[in-house]
């Protein structure tokens, strides 16, 4: 058996997930998981890169521990965060987190310099207060010490793929994620670099999903106890994910759900006109050079901060919400709690920046309620009713605009993800879009990252026979 390994890393975990094909049928297993956390250090929130990497190593060699060795490995990560190193390989400085607060203001800033309908225009990227090109323009500007060290600028898949292998290299999908990438030619674009302030040279060439890496360095491999050869899948998650939509035709819209919902379609061509720019709508790299045109919807994190502010503050049933008693709420008892609610009739704009990292989320949701005139939630079941019911009509409303912006009409929505379990959350976005959602596979972006491994292995002739292979292998939900 020819095995793959897929180290899938999201912003709050890692997994690595081991894929073989047996009569053409994928079969995956989980053989790790582990955290992925932030830290404060120096005034930043920060990924801790040591132990994320600790971890990776210690998956891999839990691989060897059971015997599967796997022919190649792919890592896939969130997006826009990156690390700068000098001459020597060595970090200059932290892997400071999106969510940090450090690119506040700079949206204007970066406005002396290029208006954002001229950045848009060249990149196609959608206005995140995130974006790369924010983070490091607020760097030059913190810590221009370290801009002036550095010889090399990798993206976080990257960076962990050169502490493999020795070997730096970029890759389109994450580099797309950093609003620095020409939409059309696909290279860094220079107007973009010089309007952050930041030298040409720190940025090498683009390459495609499918290219090889290289084997495991030597140290490496000594750690692990074998070697294998690593190969660049779409290492932006999402990539990686709408490479895993089993869909059949062109008019199908995919939701690749997790902590954030990425709605959109697959494109041969970039639109980076005025109108898709107002509807801040992005076109991200996509496997074979495709877009990923699709907009970022706040998603499963909302309901993800709630359920952690829930479990170290108390709710007292009638009394609302209080102080600590430490409850143990699950997912599935929220879910419950809200199908309870139905009645509720809040609904908000979950893209609101107020819900990108709140002190409270609860408290910030009672807010915007109470700011729009609408009823505030006085239970958790309300408070999950509003929150679901909010994310289902920003699905409709993303879904009508693409429509405008495409000029076509889109039939099924799929689900990747782990947020294609939410049953209720699938059941309201087919009653708020009209349309019909199948759901699953949920481990879309190993899946994902494992089918582009297996392609340039030549396992799959290509994308569409890895995807009707996907079909026959993994059960999707339906939901009217």
């Amino acid at each position: 058996m020819t095995y793959h390994l897929a180290i899938d890393i999201g912003a709050s975990s890692g997994r690595h997930i081991l894929g073989s094909v047996e009569n053409g049928k994928i079969k995956t297993e989980e053989v790790y998981r582990f955290d992925n956390v932030q830290t404060y250090k120096d005034g930043f929130d920060c990924w801790n890169l040591d132990m994320l990497f600790s971890s990776i190593k210690e998956g891999l060699q839990k691989c060897k521990e059971i015997g599967k060795i796997p022919a190649t490995v792919g890592i896939d990560t969130w997006g826009v965060d990156y690390v700068l190193l000098d001459a020597d390989g060595n970090l200059c400085g932290n892997a400071v987190a999106y969510r940090d607060k450090r690119t506040e203001g700079m949206k204007k800033k970066l406005e002396e310099k290029m208006s954002f309908a001229d950045l848009y225009a060249k990149t196609g990227i959608q206005y995140q207060p995130y974006n790369t090109a924010y983070q490091l323009l607020s760097q030059t500007i913190s810590h221009p010490e370290q801009i002036k060290k550095a010889a090399h600028f990798l993206m976080v898949p990257e960076y962990l793929n050169y502490l493999l292998t020795g070997v730096m290299m970029h890759e389109y999908t994450i580099a797309s994620t950093t609003a620095m990438l020409n939409a059309v030619n696909k290279c860094w674009d220079t107007d973009v670099l010089d309007a952050i302030g930041v030298p040409h040279d720190l940025f090498g060439e683009i390459q495609m999903p499918g290219t090889t890496v290289g084997p495991f360095s030597a140290e490496i491999e000594k750690s692990v106890g074998f070697s294998a050869t690593v190969v660049l899948p779409p290492t932006h998650d999402t990539g990686s994910a709408f490479m895993a939509v089993p869909a059949q035709n062109d008019t199908s819209v995919y939701i690749s759900s997790g902590t954030w919902s990425l709605l959109g379609v697959e494109n041969e061509v970039a639109l980076t006109n005025t109108d898709s720019m107002l509807e801040n709508f992005t076109n991200e790299g996509g496997y074979a050079c495709r877009y990923r045109y699709l907009k970022n919807i706040m998603g499963l994190w909302m309901i993800q901060s709630i359920r952690r502010e829930l479990n170290g503050v108390s709710y007292v049933e009638g009394k609302g919400i209080g102080h600590a008693t430490g409850n143990n709420y699950s997912y599935a008892q929220l879910e419950a709690f809200a199908r309870e609610c139905t009645r509720f009739p809040s609904i908000i704009d979950v893209d609101q920046e107020v819900f990108l990292s709140p002190a409270s989320m609860i408290e910030s949701v009672k807010t915007a309620c109470k700011e729009s005139g609408q009823m505030v939630p006085s239970s958790v079941g309300e408070l999950m009713q509003c929150v679901y019911q909010s994310l289902a009509h920003k699905y409709a409303e993303a879904i009508k605009g693409l429509e405008k912006l495409t000029n076509k009409k889109y039939t099924c929505i799929h689900i990747v993800g782990g947020g294609s379990k939410d049953g209720y959350l699938n059941e309201l976005t087919a009653r708020s879009t009209g349309l019909p959602v199948y759901a699953g596979p949920s481990e879309g972006t190993a899946l994902g990252n494992l089918m582009a491994q297996m392609i340039a292995c030549g396992t799959f002739r290509d994308l569409a026979e890895a995807r009707a292979s996907i079909c026959k292998s993994f059960q999707v939900k339906e939901f009217h």
